[in-house]
């Protein structure tokens, strides 16, 4: 894969900040380039259009952002419920920044409700179907029955957090979602291989 430009990543940078702090319909293409310092030709010169230029904001985001979750979950100490909790203490403390604007997967996503067929849409999809597999993954790795649909519990109660924690202005939210979702690891069944694992 090449690496890109410098030139087209400053505008990917600057967009970043723009986009995830005041929303995608809020910043224009001419805010960008500003920001980016660079003519809006030679913006339009690297991304055909806004479109584009806000799926490569998201596109940017998502290999970091799964990193991180998985670092969280790798370094912390305990069973598999302590490591998927530490995840959503995290995220709790991240959701303490003042610059928080919670999850931009998913308010881009919702910014574009009404274009299901919009690349941004189909790369937010793609983000938390990674986080999914990736973590069903670990969970199958430690012997738990049905991994899959006890990952889709765990982000029912993350993507819940991100949304009330950023309509209530409070962390607090990802420690209650985090002691949810550990006691439903400590409530799944698992394999008898692995019954006295973790």
């Amino acid at each position: 894969m090449p690496k890109p430009s410098g030139t087209r990543e400053r505008i990917i940078k600057a967009a970043s900040k723009l986009f995830y702090a005041e929303g995608i319909g809020r910043v224009s293409v001419d805010a960008v380039a500003e920001a980016a310092g660079v003519t809006k030709r030679t913006l339009y010169y690297h991304f055909e259009s806004k479109d584009q230029l806000v799926a490569a904001y998201l596109d940017a985001r998502d290999q970091p952002n799964l990193k991180q979750m998985a670092d969280w979950f790798a370094a912390a100490e305990g069973g598999p419920g302590e490591k998927v909790a530490a995840v959503f203490a995290a995220l709790g403390r991240s959701a303490r920044h003042p610059k928080w604007k919670g999850c931009g997967f998913l308010r881009t996503t919702a910014e574009l409700a009404a274009m299901p067929g919009h690349p941004a849409v189909k790369i937010g999809a793609r983000h938390k179907s990674a986080f999914a597999d990736w973590l069903a993954g670990e969970l199958a790795q430690a012997g738990f029955e049905a991994p899959q649909a006890l990952t889709r519990h765990i982000l029912l109660l993350l993507d819940g957090a991100f949304s009330a924690s950023l309509l209530h202005r409070d962390a607090s939210w990802f420690d209650a979602a985090g002691d949810a979702a550990r006691a439903l690891v400590a409530a799944h069944p698992r394999a008898r291989r692995a019954a006295g694992a973790g």
